[in-house]
């Protein structure tokens, strides 16, 4: 699962704009909108969340989730070593 704020955050560490990341993950810009204005996890088709994770992966984030082990604990993201 990913929120909306680790979705904008993971935007803003790696550097792209809602356009690249739509471009990148094969959605259209007004679904990254869409995704990144909701509250807490984002909802939607499972093809459509893979291609995004996937997208952010391809870009060097790693997604932190709730229940993954993190010195400060809670949701995040940070950049591949």
């Amino acid at each position: 699962m990913i929120t909306a704020a680790q979705m904008r955050a993971a935007r803003a560490l790696a550097g792209i704009d809602q356009r690249e990341l739509a471009e990148k993950s094969g959605l259209s810009v007004p679904t990254i909108q869409r995704m990144e204005a909701s509250d807490g996890v984002i909802r939607g088709n499972v093809d459509s969340l893979m291609k995004l994770i996937a997208a952010l992966d391809r870009f060097g984030i790693v997604l932190i989730g709730a229940d993954m082990l993190s010195a400060g604990g809670g949701r995040g993201v940070r950049l591949k070593t």
